[in-house]
């Protein structure tokens, strides 16, 4: 079965309006940062549009169970050179996981962070600390650590980083993994050839641990570490390779999610999902969503 979304806009009417806009996608499944994802401003969780979220998604076929919570990238586990801001993104990082409690949501992504002016071993030991000081045994949920692009001095750019961060936490059940195309692209690896990728994750950590896939193109080359979203079949990796992880038997029960950027200020995820089940390339997308926003104008 086809698990496929978007990034989706949490807002005033929380879940209910994250659901909204996933039905208006033809998802079933979305993704959703509880607030802006560059601060911490957030908005006590309302019970009853969690309610009403999940009745709406219930009617209308979207996988409750596979909906995804982001975290907000001004967490930051692998460096403590200033104690207050490694202490503040775990406290938040916890805050964070009791939302999703109480929206029921089952996955919670991060990125494990960046070393700053540490050494690679010394910034892995601060997220293995990190995780193992806020996760508790009775958390109903699963920290997925995403695959990153290698920008900057980024951790958890390749298995071996992911596989050491796994094998340091305590509670492994409660820990996941996010594959992104378009950071495994920047980061060295050749989508085309993904089965190569995949046996490789899957003799280290295992396939069953990756409960995500952010399936973005990538404006770069293999390689260059820069972590530059495209649309769908715009890219340097192409609809062709794409469209091949999506309907991958090893990874079809997996959300598949949408992070793709934005057309004349307009969402494209609706074009990009009716691609992805049609399995057909659409040339035409930017003039499409351009002539669905002057006719809605």
């Amino acid at each position: 079965m086809l698990v496929i979304g978007s990034h989706v806009s949490y807002g005033k009417n929380q879940l209910l309006g994250c659901a909204k806009q996933a039905i208006a996608y033809g998802a079933n499944t979305f993704m959703f940062y509880t607030g802006a994802p560059q601060n911490t401003i957030r908005t006590q969780v309302n019970k009853y549009l969690t309610i009403e979220a999940y009745k709406l998604m219930k009617e209308n076929n979207i996988l409750a169970d596979k909906i995804i919570c982001h975290a907000p990238y001004i967490i930051n586990l692998a460096n403590n050179i200033f104690p207050d801001k490694y202490e503040f993104s775990m406290k938040f990082l916890r805050t964070e996981i009791d939302r999703c409690n109480l929206l029921k949501v089952k996955y919670l992504i991060i990125h494990p962070g960046s070393a700053v002016k540490h050494e690679k071993d010394i910034a892995l030991n601060n997220i293995i600390n990190a995780l193992n000081k806020v996760l508790k045994p009775e958390d109903d949920i699963t920290i997925l650590l995403e695959t990153m692009a290698g920008k900057g001095t980024e951790i958890g750019i390749n298995i071996e980083e992911l596989k050491i961060i796994l094998d340091g936490v305590l509670l492994k059940a409660k820990i996941g993994f996010c594959l992104d195309t378009c950071h495994l692209n920047d980061s060295g690896i050749n989508i085309s050839k993904i089965d190569d990728y995949l046996n490789k994750f899957d003799s280290i950590i295992g396939l069953n641990k990756i409960k995500c896939i952010h399936i973005n193109d990538s404006k770069n080359e293999i390689g260059f570490k820069k972590d530059r979203h495209a649309n769908i079949g715009y890219g340097m990796i192409g609809f062709d390779n794409l469209i091949n992880i999506i309907y991958h038997d090893k990874l079809k029960h997996i959300p598949k999610i949408l992070e793709t950027p934005h057309i004349e200020e307009k969402p494209p995820y609706k074009y990009e999902i009716e691609m992805i089940k049609n399995k057909k390339f659409n040339p035409n997308l930017m003039e499409d969503i351009i002539i669905e926003k002057i006719n809605n104008y």
